[in-house]
């Protein structure tokens, strides 16, 4: 437990802003994907670690000793996200928007008022935390985190303090200012619509049985399809129950039949010259997809597209429409 005889800990209170960096340095990975997890994009989780850490580092003469320094930054980095949540409210994808579409939609255009969920680079995170149910990779997959939107801000925080960081609900209440009574409540609803959402098997437990080897050559099978334009290549890839959507875009596609007709008339046929660069998001394998630039004669930024598989097939491209996804994982802007 960190206490004021922590050297680092004293000289930060007497206002040494290095000794607090050193304090907080080891947490900031945890503590970003916690804010992700509470909010659905990275830039938010951004902005929020920033904030929390900003409000942490004013208040620290109000941090006695009496938790650990891990738990208090919990509690900031927590409510921090929470007035967010109420400003801003939940993210969504398309599939939360209205029903598949059976057909291609040509010309679809951006939804520019909905607060679209965003991928998550998740190179660094670790496996687990220490005591939480959830590894940490599962905790960032897709289904998990899209869930989690659909849970009020309260019931959002107290499932992620509790399944996956593995704090006692009788933390987790002082945490929030509530009691353990409203804690347990609030767990018992959260699980109840998450345990709707979320599919029984995670991709870690998929990507554990099918191994690297395998998930890097559906990856690369993949691009390679996208890029030679090969429909029979890629139906092969592809579960019967498969869906396809591309965030800001609203519409999406589920079943083979309805999204290879878009695959055929969008990426394949209707777009022009691919590049692709792997990549994980998300806990999941992913891809960069570069689109070829005529003007600039360049592949330029397009898509981060993240793949849910189901066994060896996929059964989920999420494609997040937008240069401004690529920063993040430390991609490039274009690609010669």
């Amino acid at each position: 437990m960190a206490g004021p005889e922590e050297p680092d800990l004293a000289r930060a209170r007497d206002g040494d802003g290095d000794a607090f960096t050193r304090l907080v340095e080891p947490l900031r990975r945890e503590l970003h994907a916690h804010c992700y997890r509470m909010l659905g994009s990275t830039y938010d989780a951004d902005d929020a670690l920033q904030d929390a850490l900003l409000r942490a580092w004013r208040g620290l003469a109000r941090f006695e000793g009496r938790s650990s320094l891990r738990s208090w930054l919990y509690t900031v980095a927590t409510r921090t996200c929470l007035d967010t949540v109420e400003s801003r409210g939940r993210r969504a994808l398309p599939v939360d928007l209205g029903p598949s579409s059976e057909r291609a939609v040509l010309g679809d255009e951006p939804l520019v008022d909905v607060a679209w969920l965003g991928p998550y680079p998740d190179a660094g995170l670790g496996d687990g935390g220490p005591d939480g149910r959830y590894a940490q990779r599962e905790a960032v997959e897709l289904a998990f985190v899209a869930a989690l939107q659909h849970l009020p801000g309260n019931q959002r925080a107290a499932l992620l303090l509790f399944e996956v960081l593995g704090f006692s609900a009788a933390e987790i209440a002082a945490m929030m200012n509530t009691s353990t009574t409203s804690v347990n409540s609030a767990l018992a609803r959260a699980r109840r619509i998450v345990a709707e959402k979320v599919p029984a098997r995670t991709q870690q437990q998929t990507l554990r049985r099918i191994g690297d080897a395998r998930m890097r050559q559906v990856v690369t099978d993949f691009s390679t399809a996208l890029e030679r334009g090969d429909a029979d290549a890629l139906v092969a890839l592809l579960t019967e129950d498969v869906t396809w959507s591309m965030p800001p875009l609203p519409h999406w596609h589920h079943g083979i039949e309805a999204v290879m007709d878009f695959a055929v008339r969008v990426p394949l046929t209707g777009c022009g010259s691919w590049r692709h660069i792997a990549t994980t998001a998300n806990g999941q394998p992913a891809v960069g997809c570069y689109l070829w630039d005529e003007s600039a004669g360049t592949h330029r930024a397009w898509a981060i597209n993240v793949l849910t598989l189901k066994g060896e097939l996929i059964s989920e491209v999420t494609s997040f429409v937008g240069a401004e996804h690529f920063p993040p994982f430390d991609l490039p802007a274009s690609l010669p």
